[in-house]
């Protein structure tokens, strides 16, 4: 499956790719909030007032897709945390109006698949709508769901993730210490050396199509597991290249989710290590922040590296020495589930 086009929006100024011209931006602390574009253009006034984050993020990336391309028959989302904040705020409601009138708003966006459903009515899609809350696998349960639509009907889906920072989920993963107690610069965010890592946020919308024809780069294949043995990890990721018919050294750049936790960041050193030491190596979450579906910012940055565009100097550990014609994409949550995806340049 090809992908045709693509639209972010994350901590970086990635809406308008002023990431690629000027560099990355950074904001010290725990929490890479999303830096939101003018919707006003886009979504009606009286219809943004009433979104959350969430969903204005969301709509915000996937409405402008679903309008430049004619003939989605599909719309696939990830996401974990979408519509926790409204469904927080919903449940409060209830407590504080002793189950009298209620704000219907909340309750509509309450659900994860709320995006999905307002991006179908936005535009009258009536085709396939599916949304994968497989928490840190959401967004590779959605490439796999994606690819199998395509098999089956050689069209065209809108591909997609978004995450929204609420008080609730940051509140206790900060108490389950995935985040870092102290503010972190996030220049040195993956050099810190300390347990835990910062909070991130974004939407990533990509339209995959079937067939080959002005396409920006090919998505070949998608794996996962969840395990906590690194043994498993690397038989997938033999398998995974056998399937391919890929040897170690026919791939080109690694792109690895270092997040700055001393905890789990040697897996991503000992997956380099055992097959890939002396390829290109990127990073990518200390530009987006750690969440569920950040493999899907992985995507979006790989498909802008495999096209030359320039690639911003916080995001290099190993310098590439040739083309890169493919790039590999592993990413792990919490050091449990394990994802992999290979982006190979449209011929």
């Amino acid at each position: 499956m090809f992908i045709s086009d693509l639209l972010c929006i994350s901590h970086q100024k990635t809406y308008d790719l002023d990431l690629f011209n000027n560099g990355p931006i950074y904001n010290e602390g725990i929490k890479y909030f999303a830096l939101e574009p003018d919707y006003t253009s886009l979504i009606p006034a009286s219809t943004l007032r009433r979104m959350g984050k969430f969903m204005r993020m969301g709509v915000g990336t996937g409405l402008p897709m679903l309008q430049k391309h004619i003939g989605v028959e599909g719309i696939i989302l990830a996401t974990a945390n979408g519509g926790v904040d409204d469904s927080m705020k919903f449940l409060n409601q209830i407590e504080k109006y002793q189950e009298g009138t209620l704000t219907p708003t909340n309750f509509v966006q309450s659900t994860p698949n709320s995006l999905a459903g307002t991006l179908s009515m936005m535009c009258n899609n009536k085709g396939y709508n599916n949304t994968h809350v497989h928490e840190g696998l959401a967004f590779e349960n959605a490439l796999l769901d994606a690819q199998m639509f395509l098999e089956s009907n050689k069209t065209k889906v809108l591909l997609g993730a978004a995450e929204e920072i609420s008080d609730w989920n940051f509140n206790i993963n900060l108490l389950k210490g995935r985040f870092k107690k102290e503010n972190c610069n996030p220049e040195s965010l993956l050099e810190s050396g300390t347990i835990g890592t910062v909070c991130g946020e974004g939407a990533f919308m990509f339209v995959i199509e079937a067939t080959q024809r002005n396409v920006l780069a090919q998505i070949k294949d998608v794996g996962q597991i969840t395990t906590e043995n690194p043994a498993e990890i690397f038989e997938l990721l033999r398998n995974f290249l056998k399937k391919n018919n890929m040897k170690p050294s026919d791939v080109d750049a690694i792109m690895l989710g270092y997040n700055g936790d001393a905890r789990t960041d040697s897996l991503y050193n000992d997956f380099y290590n055992s097959m890939f030491k002396g390829k290109a190596a990127f990073c990518f979450k200390n530009l987006c922040g750690e969440f569920p579906t950040a493999s899907a910012f992985a995507l979006w940055l790989a498909t802008y590296i495999i096209n030359t565009y320039p690639i911003p100097d916080k995001v290099i550990k190993v310098k590439p020495q040739k083309e890169i014609n493919n790039i590999l994409i592993y990413n792990h949550y919490n050091g449990l589930q394990h994802g992999m995806i290979l982006l190979n340049k449209a011929n």
